[in-house]
């Protein structure tokens, strides 16, 4: 099985917080609907006859694209791949989209379900971050796409910023625990290069995020959003049971991906592509059947550290025999001594041959992962 992304590179507003590749400019969206079906045909052949178990239109914006474009696209994806019957199809969507009309449309297209860039409830929050919605339309976003039908859902919040003090973030999880949001994905903001947010750093406008309260306010989000029943099966989401987010967890589970549009990544097991992020030059290339992707071969190394990062963020860990299988002696007595030292710090612990983070080792799960990567080459050896 595999998944298809497609990056739909337009937004209305540029938001402080976001380097993702986008345009707040639709003049060339037309042309870009064209090569992207054009993309579609180019490269039927990249996972090789896999059936698609998942499409995911992410951004940018994708809850912009007209009706008629939204069906070319799904139509040129059902001509050239075997698709699931009851395949997994994400949309994203902005609050101030959430027309009954366009919920109707995207239903009947099709999508079967929406990732809502929430991010807070609060009218100055969204204000500070240059957000396209307001405070009333998170608020009613929720009522939108319950009766529309969809019960398979995401909903996005950002934490760890200076306007959000605690009892903000506990009344943002409680609207949507109160709503009954089925899946919610939950990030702590980072000061992007080349954001807004970067910018007025780098001129002392204002001091950063609060490491400290950031971690304190993830730990509650941990403790607020699990008493209720959401599992925590990744670090930054959690969902209700049965409504983890297919596509995201097929990339965290090494499984193959293609991803379409300016910016996006493909994976197929031994190498990993990336689209140019520059809509002209994606557009004008791909009309012209060029190629517009750099190329990189992962080395076992890479394949293993790649492994070790993906699993450890989820809820299962990392499998230790696949682990051993290929490592060399040496190299997994070093990995049980670093494992040993975060057991006893309270920061991984052992279930079925698995290696899981605790809550206290989620919030240094980068590092942690980090500290485990190889930093050369496995050497096997004949016993294993």
């Amino acid at each position: 099985m595999a998944g298809i992304y497609l990056h739909i590179p337009f937004c209305r507003k540029a938001c402080h917080y976001c380097n993702f590749h986008f345009s707040t400019s639709l003049n060339a969206q037309n042309d870009f609907v064209v090569a992207l079906v054009q993309e579609i045909n180019l490269r039927k052949q990249y996972l090789q006859g896999q059936t698609i178990r998942t499409i995911y239109f992410g951004g940018g914006t994708p809850s912009l694209l007209h009706q008629d474009e939204l069906r070319k696209i799904l139509d040129a994806l059902y001509e050239h791949f075997t698709i699931e019957q009851d395949a997994e199809i994400t949309l994203e969507a902005n609050p101030d989209d959430l027309k009954p009309d366009n919920l109707q449309l995207w239903k009947a297209a099709g999508i079967n379900r929406l990732s809502v860039g929430v991010q807070s409830f609060f009218e100055e929050d969204l204000i500070w971050m240059n957000r396209s919605h307001s405070a009333e339309q998170a608020r009613e976003s929720m009522n939108l796409i319950r009766d529309a039908g969809f019960d398979n859902y995401s909903m996005d919040l950002i934490f760890g910023y200076p306007l959000l003090d605690m009892p903000k973030w506990q009344k943002n999880m409680t609207w949507m625990i109160e709503a009954g949001v089925p899946h919610i994905s939950c990030y702590g903001l980072t000061i992007e290069p080349k954001t807004v947010f970067h910018h007025q750093q780098m001129k002392g406008q204002w001091a950063g995020v609060d490491q400290d309260v950031q971690a304190v306010q993830y730990e509650m989000l941990m403790k607020t959003l699990t008493q209720q029943g959401y599992r925590h099966y990744e670090i930054s989401n959690f969902a209700l049971p049965g409504r983890e987010a297919v596509h995201n967890s097929q990339y965290w589970k090494g499984d193959w991906y293609l991803g379409l549009g300016p910016s996006a990544h493909s994976f197929n097991g031994e190498s990993r592509q990336w689209n140019v992020s520059h809509n002209q030059q994606y557009i004008r290339g791909i009309m012209k059947a060029e190629q517009v992707f750099d190329l990189e071969y992962l080395s076992e190394r890479d394949q293993i550290n790649e492994f070790i990062l993906t699993q450890l963020r989820m809820d299962t860990g990392i499998a230790l025999d696949w682990l051993q299988e290929r490592l060399s002696e040496q190299q997994w007595t070093n990995w049980q001594i670093k494992m040993k030292r975060l057991i006893e710090q309270e920061q991984i612990y052992l279930h079925d041959h698995r290696a899981i983070l605790t809550p206290a080792g989620k919030l240094y799960a980068d590092g942690i992962a980090a500290d485990f990567f190889l930093d050369e080459n496995p050497d096997r050896t004949n016993d294993h």
